[in-house]
């Protein structure tokens, strides 16, 4: 048996960075247990491709983090350990896609500056009703981020909520917002726009929060999206992505923090209603408090040993959305494109909306392979050039929209039977060059490598990806907000006295803000935990 500790902690994702690091601080004695002989999670960078070209393995941009609660707690003593971002002042995304009426190209790109980003819309309305969604989000900010940050099955909280909204004057006003809030993306962007502006720019990025257009709290989602990338950019780690886990580490080791690489988390050892630690393959982490960064099937079907009925029940159909492709190119120049101003952006979509994206997206989750899917194009080069030998260039290609275990293909030409093979991968990698050539003509022969992660390799990479999904589960309403993961286990603390629930799939759900990490550090600590006696 290891010596005990005041927390143990499952898996090492961005939540259980945040949550030990805090922890830590505040003088609790802390163990991270990690079954790969990495910290990180799905945040990780490599020489995937060729020598010197460094790739976001998996996720890559920081806007919520650096938005966020945790960073605000933690960012100071992060970047006294070299932490460093690299960020735009000017173009921050963009929509690129052929129109289907007259077969012209349509680029939409988003400056830092909202009202700059406004002025180019086409319908003279267009431009003030933009403004006007940022400042309804921003009147109702202290409602809409305090959610983020609370549990909801608290009446005291959401009570506090309340009452802020209150005081602000926010109450009449109130069920119109929560009408739209509720709203598809589609619904939303077609209630406050005449041109196609907004839902070129915003719509795709619903897909990063876990949502399709057609999906509800896209109305809240979508502004939200805007307005942090108006207000903090697309931030990448200079380096590559582990620089942000080293800089974590070493804040977690000069705080005693016991790092458990290679440890697998076999069991929640529970005596009478209350948490007494985790056995692992390594031995017995003896600790009156656990945090577990895992999937609700994890937690419930496997690491407690008798949980309880019902949420053993509802873990055992809780839904996983799509699952995701991560493509790395090694490219022998940066990509040029048609519209030279799309050089400059760090991060393009290829979509026309709404539109495009919601059949990619139903034809998904029918589990076929989408015959137009919508491709994010990340140009990490554009903000940190250190990332590739000099004149050439990374690509980040990611798709949303792709099933785990597929049934046919969209568009008739691929043979899905034998599931995600490398033939399988290369053939859909094709694809998605076919879908940018149009816009950056010649991309494909810059190709000098290419590195592909299919859902599968995901799921294998990561078992928190549950069928391939890196976004914790389907974020639909039914499972999000105030029922994520599920009614019978909803908040962060569970029945059992001491055990925690974090991670993508509880609120506030997915992303890499790292709130359910630092919600819960912040309860613990408020709680006054007392440490362990040594």
């Amino acid at each position: 048996m290891n010596d005990p500790v005041d927390v143990a902690i499952i898996g090492s994702g961005i939540n259980s960075l945040v949550a030990a690091a805090e922890l830590a601080l505040d003088g609790k004695r802390v163990c991270l247990i990690e079954r790969s002989d990495r910290l990180g999670g799905f945040i990780h960078s490599a020489e995937r491709t060729l020598p010197g070209f460094i790739h976001d393995t998996f996720s890559s941009w920081h806007p919520l983090f650096v938005s966020g609660g945790a960073y605000a707690h933690l960012g100071k003593e992060l970047h006294a350990r070299g932490l460093g971002y690299c960020n735009t002042t000017g173009e921050v995304t963009a929509s690129v896609a052929v129109d289907p009426a007259t077969g012209a190209h349509r680029v939409v790109i988003a400056q830092r500056d909202p009202a700059e980003t406004a002025a180019t819309f086409k319908v003279a309305s267009d431009q003030a009703a933009y403004l006007a969604m940022l400042d309804d989000l921003g009147s109702n900010a202290g409602t809409v981020f305090g959610a983020f940050g609370a549990e909801l099955r608290s009446f005291k909280e959401v009570a506090k909520i309340a009452f802020g909204a209150l005081r602000r004057g926010r109450l009449a006003g109130t069920e119109a917002f929560i009408r739209d809030s509720v709203m598809s993306g589609r619904n939303y962007v077609r209630s406050r726009f005449d041109g196609w502006e907004t839902d070129r720019l915003w719509s795709p990025w619903l897909l990063h929060a876990g949502l399709g257009p057609d999906q509800a709290t896209g109305g809240v989602m979508l502004p939200v999206m805007a307005m942090s990338m108006h207000s903090f950019g697309l931030p990448v780690v200079k380096g590559g992505a582990s620089r942000f886990v080293a800089a974590f580490e070493s804040l977690l080791k000069d705080n005693g923090v016991q790092i458990m690489l290679g440890t697998e988390a076999e069991e929640i050892l529970v005596g009478a209603g209350s948490v007494k630690g985790v056995r692992t393959s390594h031995g017995v982490v003896a600790a009156d408090t656990v945090l577990a960064n895992v999937s609700p099937q994890a937690l419930y079907t496997q690491l407690l040993r008798r949980p309880p009925a019902a949420a053993a029940a509802a873990a055992g159909k809780y839904q996983n959305g799509r699952g995701a492709m991560q493509i790395h190119l090694a490219l022998d120049k940066p990509v040029e494109w048609l519209d030279a101003r799309l050089n400059k952006v760090p991060l393009v979509h290829l979509s026309n909306g709404s539109d495009s994206t919601g059949i990619a997206c139903a034809q998904a989750e029918a589990g076929l392979l989408p015959a137009e899917p919508t491709v994010v194009v990340g140009q990490q080069c554009v903000l940190d050039p250190s990332r590739a030998p000099e004149g050439k260039a990374t690509l980040w290609l990611q798709l949303q929209e792709v099933p785990f275990s597929p049934v046919g293909d969209a568009a008739g030409q691929l043979a899905t039977a034998d599931g995600w093979t490398d033939e399988l991968k290369q053939a859909y990698l094709d694809r998605v060059l076919d879908r940018l050539e149009p816009f950056a003509p010649g991309t494909r022969d810059t190709v000098l490598a290419s590195d592909i992660l299919a859902p599968t390799d995901l799921s294998a990479a990561n078992p928190n990806a549950v069928k391939g999904d890196p976004y914790g589960g389907s974020a639909e309403l039914f499972q999000n907000l105030l029922w994520r993961p599920f009614p019978a286990a909803a908040g962060h603390q569970t029945t059992v006295k001491g055990l925690w629930h974090i991670g993508a799939s509880t609120h506030p759900g997915p992303g890499l803000s790292g709130g359910s990490g630092h919600l819960v550090a912040q309860k613990l600590i408020k709680k006054a935990l007392k440490p362990r006696k040594r």
